[in-house]
């Protein structure tokens, strides 16, 4: 266990939402239920925590919208989040909501480089994260290593953010999301906001359709995530593809 002395020099923050039926995944919704959407969720919440808690020498911070309490396999979402720091998500647009989880981890962790994901990866790895990390360096290190660097979706979105100072994050809060082209634009706004080159991480698929699930729960075949897909959510195979 870390001590209070000891300086956080890496925080891994995580967007989530708490895995309330009808809230969370809507659209997954068909061929899930809700119920099932949120169980798919949850699976998904719950790996990503293992990969984040995995990363050598990292605090996990988690932004959350919603009370785990109201959701699906309460007891061990909410067993996992005890290993975290947990702060309410907010209000606001995504961006907002970005630029906000940065100021409290810069604030909570003053000598951490930071790193953010969502809970739309779940076959990302404590090496990957890691790597991640590495990209950027140290937040006492010489100005002229990277600045950050940030992980497009193959969707045209971005599934990871890191900064070597958390706080630049708000540079990317009047990026419009959830179109074919917001992690170019994010990757511009950096490169035009930050001091510092910005790099690219490797880009991954992230979950929205029960289409990139299937896809997604192949690439780690035997995880809670993967085999909630299995379960609970049945995609034909022609779809998958």
């Amino acid at each position: 266990m870390r001590s209070v002395t000891d300086r956080v020099r890496r925080v891994v923050i995580i967007l989530a939402k708490a895995p309330v039926p009808g809230r969370v995944k809507t659209r997954l919704v068909p061929p899930a239920t809700p119920d099932g959407a949120a169980e798919v969720a949850a699976a998904a919440l719950l790996d990503t925590l293992d990969a984040a808690r995995a990363v050598p020498d990292a605090a996990v911070l988690v932004a959350l919208a919603g009370d785990p309490r109201d959701g699906v396999r309460a007891d061990e979402v909410t067993a996992a989040l005890a290993g975290t720091t947990v702060v309410p998500q907010g209000e606001g647009t995504l961006g907002e909501r970005i630029a906000a989880a940065h100021e409290e981890a810069a604030r909570r962790f003053p000598d951490a480089v930071s790193l953010q994901i969502g809970m739309d990866t779940p076959q990302v790895d404590a090496g990957l994260l890691a790597a991640a990390f590495d990209t950027i360096g140290a937040v006492d290190g010489p100005e002229t290593l990277v600045a950050g660097a940030l992980g497009l979706a193959v969707d045209g979105g971005w599934w990871a953010l890191a900064l070597r100072h958390p706080r630049g994050a708000a540079v990317v809060t009047p990026v419009p999301t959830s179109r074919d082209d917001t992690g170019e634009r994010t990757l511009a706004v950096l490169r035009g906001g930050l001091s510092g080159e910005v790099r690219e991480l490797p880009t991954l698929a992230d979950v929205d359709t029960a289409a990139d699930a299937a896809v997604v729960a192949e690439l780690v075949p035997d995880g809670r995530f993967a085999r909630a897909v299995r379960e609970l959510l049945p995609v034909p195979e022609r779809q998958a593809r």
